[in-house]
């Protein structure tokens, strides 16, 4: 069964994250990620570039749901988030 450390891992290898946080049960998965390779792009070029790192595990269906928040350092602290 595939675990949100697994998708966190592969995440991380693809992209330069300063906060990722992974949950999911095996077959749906949910996750923030703060990346300052998000600055200048808008919500839709942002998940693409996560899919574009994930597509392998998309493809072979390993992986078969992710829902994301993607923002950029200064938008997680705005939030109140450390990122």
């Amino acid at each position: 069964m595939l675990t949100p450390q697994q998708v966190d891992e592969w995440i991380r290898a693809g992209l330069d994250c300063t906060h990722l946080v992974v949950e999911g049960d095996g077959q749906h998965f949910e996750a923030m990620i703060v990346s300052t390779a998000f600055a200048g792009l808008n919500r839709v070029k942002r998940q693409q570039r996560v899919n574009a790192v994930l597509s392998p595990h998309f493809d072979t269906g390993v992986l078969h749901a992710l829902s994301m928040q993607c923002l950029t350092p200064e938008e997680a602290a705005e939030r109140g988030l450390r990122g």
